[in-house]
């Protein structure tokens, strides 16, 4: 993954400012941004103190004919530049910088950006729904919401600008929608939802399909997984059926339906106490039940992998950029370097480390920037 290759993709960002007055580029200022984020800023005082210690090593890549940008103009640039346009020069740059490969997981899902809030309304913090690789864990694409509720007509707008052919899409219940399931087959992709309260009939039909007595009667398509987190274990039992006909005609309301999967689940803590806990499935894959089991634990990985290192390593939640557009763009910024980031492999660190490391060595920064790898 080459950074430098995301500068060309920007070039067609239209910038708001008038001409007249610009002193600096908004390329430079966007791939300013980008960098000193992956040298660890984490709002526009710590990026404009990067470019004003960094102003020669950044010569290197852009014009910087002024010096450097103060944070007020960054985070008037950052205000006023259109979200669209930034999110569409990012999934043209995934693209080109990502093949997928047939079965892959794309998992998606949505995090609120609990720093977002204006003061006068603290429920107004901006959503944002990203689409995420599980195997090369790298953000493909991203979209904004008014609400968590909203994730519903935010998805398909997703899934239209993404390359999802061959691809498996993995979405919550939250996204258990046949409008969602037939947009995903339509794109040449496959569907795994996940089945909840919100489709009733579903939810109540899987019910009888997947009963007790059926599995205790199993003893094919079922697999069980155990392991050990945290101090505590959990035990998880698979099971998969490729008899559709059974929902009847429910069936048909889902295009290309192939798969009915369940899974229970039984936690142990450490005072013994067991949890168990179910969920159901549906897929227009013909899913193995190890397919079914792997793509079930890679969906859970945009928790774990993307939206946990945006707060701890990135400090997402803690940001309170907020003004006009400003936080759906630094948003962007913060998926483009941690892809960056992830993609680095040379320093077996985390996160955190890498970006300390990228901060006091430009020769690190400019690794993780060309993907060049170690010398």
């Amino acid at each position: 993954m080459n950074g430098l290759s995301l500068l060309e993709h920007l070039s067609v960002i239209h910038d708001p400012r008038q001409e007249w007055k610009v002193s600096h580029s908004l390329s430079d200022i966007l791939f300013l941004t980008v960098v000193a984020i992956i040298a660890g800023a984490e709002g526009w005082e710590d990026i404009a103190d990067f470019g004003y210690d960094q102003v020669d090593w950044l010569r290197k890549f852009g014009e910087f004919a002024h010096g450097t940008p103060s944070h007020h103009t960054i985070a008037r640039v950052f205000a006023a530049m259109e979200p669209k346009q930034f999110q569409r020069c990012f999934i043209a740059w995934m693209k080109s910088c990502h093949q997928a490969t047939k079965g892959e997981v794309i998992a998606i899902d949505g995090k609120t950006v609990r720093g977002s809030y204006t003061q006068s309304d603290k429920s107004n913090a901006i959503h944002m729904v990203s689409a995420f690789a599980a195997a090369n864990e790298v953000v493909l694409g991203q979209i904004k919401t008014d609400s968590k509720s909203n994730e519903i007509t935010a998805i398909p707008a997703l899934l239209t600008l993404l390359n999802i052919r061959g691809c498996l899409v993995t979405i919550d219940a939250m996204g258990c929608q046949t409008k969602i399931a037939k947009c995903i087959v339509d794109g040449g992709g496959d569907y795994l939802l996940a089945v909840k309260g919100n489709q009733k009939r579903l939810k109540n039909g899987l019910n009888e399909i997947f009963s007790a007595a059926k599995l205790d009667a199993a003893v094919t398509n079922t697999l069980a997984q155990s392991e050990k987190s945290h101090g505590r274990e959990e035990t998880r039992l698979h099971m998969v059926s490729h008899d559709v006909s059974e929902l009847g005609d429910i069936a048909l309301e889902w295009p290309g339906l192939k798969s009915l999967g369940y899974v229970i689940s039984f936690r142990a803590g450490k005072g013994g106490v067991s949890e168990a806990s179910f969920r159901f499935y549906i897929s227009s894959a013909k899913l193995s039940v190890e397919e079914f089991a792997n793509a079930v634990r890679d969906h859970w990985s945009i928790e774990v992998k993307l939206h946990w290192k945006l707060d701890t390593a990135l400090n997402e939640d803690g940001c309170r950029i907020r003004r006009e557009n400003a936080a759906e763009n630094f948003a962007v910024v913060r998926h483009t370097a941690l892809n960056l980031l992830n993609a680095e492999t040379s320093f077996k660190g985390g996160i955190k480390r890498k970006q300390k490391r990228a901060n006091r060595n430009t020769r690190y920064l400019e690794q993780v920037l060309t993907g060049q790898g170690a010398s």
